[in-house]
């Protein structure tokens, strides 16, 4: 069952509630039809996790500026680096069914579907549950945990600068020789692989000015 904490989180996360935007406790007692204290308490929670900061009135959603930006991928690059390591040594050892490879390429298909057909928003959930998937299959918490929290932080500031990607195809071809190492079970070329295609990540998006 889902908390007051995941449903104020989705709003951030989704965009109802955008980077810069205000946010006062009555606002969502209101929304989510809930007493202040779980709200208060699902605000400090959101505070921790880098989303929200204290503003005069309530909260103001986060909006990380260039140089946090920069320094949450590559945090996020050490973190797939290391979870896709994880799952190629796990496939080496026979721990990964497969099912778990079979699930990963169709995340990766998926993902490629969304951003090629244009839905942006949609692109950018499918990449994430391909990458999620990777940091699942690592078994270990304490990354996959904190993946998320920067995948959060990143997709709340980069919103509003969502465009076409100009290398869809690269992208695409970048996850396909990720989920091809780690089937292969390369634990070292999973690793480059998925730190490089985050760094690229990050340097397109420095391209845009963002």
């Amino acid at each position: 069952m889902k908390s007051v904490y995941d449903d104020a989180r989705g709003l951030i996360v989704l965009g109802t509630y955008p980077a810069g935007r205000a946010v006062t406790e009555q606002a969502l007692c209101d929304r989510l039809g809930v007493s202040r204290t779980p709200v208060r308490e699902a605000l400090r929670r959101l505070e921790s996790d880098g989303l929200v900061e204290p503003a005069r009135r309530g909260v103001t959603v986060v909006e990380l500026d260039p140089k946090a930006l920069q320094d949450a991928y590559l945090v996020r690059a050490a973190l797939e680096a290391l979870t896709a390591e994880l799952t190629a040594t796990r496939q080496l050892s026979g721990e990964l069914a497969p099912a778990d490879l079979a699930r990963l390429k169709d995340l990766a298909a998926e993902a490629d579907r969304a951003t090629r057909s244009g839905d942006l928003t949609e692109g950018v959930r499918r990449n994430r549950a391909f990458h999620g998937h990777i940091a699942r299959l690592a078994d270990n918490p304490p990354a996959a945990e904190a993946l998320a929290r920067l995948w959060d932080r990143i997709v709340v500031s980069t919103r509003a600068s969502l465009a076409a990607p100009a290398r869809t195809g690269q992208v695409d071809d970048e996850h396909r020789r990720l989920v091809a190492a780690i089937a292969d079970g390369r634990p070292e070329d999973a690793a480059a692989l998925a730190r490089q295609h985050v760094l690229t990540t990050m340097s397109a998006l420095e391209g845009t000015g963002k």
